[in-house]
């Protein structure tokens, strides 16, 4: 199969509350959109990228540029037999895996509508529903938390997983423990603590948790290896983990006692399949980490998600949890038993709501291959 054409938009989707972590506060998604088409199908992919380089080195700014002066082209430039073969076109990119990784996405939801396979088919995906939980920030205050929590508890969530950070940690999970005895709880601290944390962060130990994730550097193993001897609760590796190699190195150090493997982060879906494959076969759980997607983005996490190791519920909250409007038609809504719906549709499933997508659309550009003039 041979691209014809590929539409990049990047937009500005406000969420329905400011979300804050440890290390950065974002108002919307800006998100870089990836539409690929040949032989008149229509693919979409998603980068959920930031606006500043506080999860990641990658930007909306600086994946547009990628996307446009290089990544398109040669995506354009390639003959494709599969999804998977995406990886090899770009296995000469170093780093810019998110922005990589909206091509991929693109590329597996044109290849399954072609074929009228849905992507949870198409990746080897088991299960027709998947335990979700949802992310909550830092909030203002202890009131303000425990508010926001019950709310989403009172939703059907039945995870929560809570931001932390120093001054914001010991404290927020006790009293949120306390409250809901038998909550799925997890925390994450997006890398802002160090190993001379150690003692503090075993105190964590005290709430029953299912995991600790990232609290150290975010290129850091070798270090995690060391708190994970220190602390009994699982420390799970986020940012840490950009790679199969990245996944397979902290399995050797015994790093970690779960990974969360976001598709973004790791290139793209063939990757993560990959880590999920390695971490199954050392016994490790996986779980699904989301970036605050559209529609896209969170179907290909769905997707995803339906493979049999993703045992712990994924950040991949119903839509509503933050957009008023979604860019697709068909948001995913909570069930009753805190899950999502795995779309059976060929492709991702995801419905685009062009007129809506319009609107909120910043900027586009149109570039075509030398079949399509």
């Amino acid at each position: 199969m041979k691209i014809e054409q590929i539409e990049l938009r990047r937009i500005a989707l406000p969420y329905v509350a400011p979300f804050e972590t440890s290390g950065w506060r974002e108002l919307a998604s800006h998100a870089l959109l990836v539409r690929v088409e040949a032989d008149g199908i229509v693919g979409w992919g998603e980068s959920p990228v930031g606006i500043g380089p506080w999860y990641n080195e990658e930007t909306s700014s600086t994946a547009w540029v990628m996307a446009q002066e290089h990544l398109a082209p040669m995506l354009l430039a390639s003959e494709l037999t599969q999804p998977e073969d995406v990886s090899a076109v770009y296995a000469r990119v170093r780093g810019n895996r998110m922005a990589c990784a909206g091509f991929e996405f693109a590329v597996w939801d044109l290849f399954g509508r072609a074929t009228g396979q849905s992507l949870r088919a198409m990746l080897g995906g088991q299960r027709e529903r998947v335990e979700v939980g949802v992310s909550v920030g830092v909030q203002p205050d202890l009131d303000t938390l425990l508010r926001v929590v019950g709310d989403y508890v009172a939703a059907g969530y039945q995870r929560v997983k809570l931001k932390i950070k120093p001054g914001w940690d010991l404290e927020p999970t006790r009293l949120v423990r306390e409250t809901w005895p038998d909550l799925r709880l997890q925390v994450d601290a997006n890398s802002i603590y160090t190993l001379d944390h150690a003692a503090h962060l075993a105190k964590l130990d005290a709430y029953d948790l299912l995991l600790i994730e990232q609290p150290l550097a975010h290129d850091d193993i070798v270090d995690h290896a060391k708190l994970q001897r220190i602390v009994q609760t699982p420390i799970c590796l986020d940012e840490s983990i950009v790679s199969p190699d990245h996944a397979r190195w902290a399995l050797e150090l015994r790093a970690c006692g779960v990974i969360n493997i976001k598709p973004s982060r790791v290139g793209g879906l063939h990757a993560a399949r990959q880590i999920h494959d390695m971490a199954a076969a050392a016994g490790v759980p996986v779980w699904c980490g989301g970036m605050l997607e559209t529609g896209i983005g969170r179907a290909a996490n769905v997707a995803l998600a339906s493979l049999p190791n993703f045992t712990l519920p994924g950040d991949i909250s119903a839509s509503a949890r933050y957009f008023a409007r979604d860019i697709v038609t068909n948001p995913f809504v909570l069930n009753a038993d805190s899950t999502l719906t795995v779309p059976d549709a060929p492709g991702s499933g995801a419905d685009i709501d062009v007129d809506f997508l319009d609107q909120v659309t910043v900027e586009k550009v149109i570039l075509r291959g030398r079949l399509a003039g």
